[in-house]
């Protein structure tokens, strides 16, 4: 599993307590009952699920399983949207249908390479979920035996009344989408939306 603390490094995720009828919540209660944290805690849950099917299940078995939560906790369309920047609306719709689809074979193919055998690792909510504009943040750790502790927080934002991740930030810095825009603008100038769906779908067929 020690490839899942290296993910973060190679693909570079965001509302206050709440209340009971007449005191606060405990900081755990109120966590859970946050539904963006809850969100977070869905896709903690289900990497942890692949980490336990490890090798068994082999990549295919892993990316069935975890599919199903990707498709329920991220944006991915609109991470795909942000990732590409403003050429977006340039590109015809049946191309960013595809780049749609590549974006998610290829989040999903890496979440199931890199989080592969189980260690012993856990994941825990760190403080409140913070209300940022129209998004949210979720600290978390990855907390792994022996080894130091990674940091990611995750913003999310509400689409049709769910939380939905729509960025992922490691040791609470470096943004998944920042980094896939720099990425996909090299593709693009080269090759334009055919060049970067290509690029998309070789990556997902490759994780790493």
């Amino acid at each position: 599993m020690l490839a899942a603390r290296h993910f973060w490094l190679k693909t570079v995720a965001l509302a206050g307590l709440a209340l009971a009828p007449v005191l606060a919540a405990p900081p755990a209660l109120a966590q859970q009952a946050d539904p963006a944290a809850q969100a977070v805690d869905q896709l903690d849950n289900g990497l942890i699920a692949i980490m336990h099917a490890g090798a068994g299940a082999g990549q295919a078995g892993r990316a069935a399983r975890i599919a199903p939560v990707v498709d329920r906790v991220f944006d991915i369309a609109l991470m795909t949207r942000l990732s590409v920047g403003p050429g977006w609306t340039n590109i015809a719709p049946a191309d960013q249908q595809a780049l749609v689809a590549g974006f998610r074979a290829l989040t999903i193919s890496q979440y199931a390479h890199n989080f592969d055998s189980f260690g012993g690792e856990r994941f825990a909510v760190n403080g409140p979920v913070e209300t940022r504009g129209a998004d949210k943040l979720v600290r978390t750790s990855l907390i792994v035996p022996g080894h130091d502790t990674e940091l990611l927080n995750y913003r999310l934002r509400a689409d049709g009344g769910q939380w939905k991740i729509i960025d992922v930030y490691y040791r609470n810095s470096i943004s998944q989408l920042a980094t896939r825009r720099a990425e996909f603008a090299v593709v693009l100038a080269k090759g334009g939306a055919k060049a970067l769906i290509s690029h998309l779908n070789q990556q997902a067929a490759s994780p790493r």
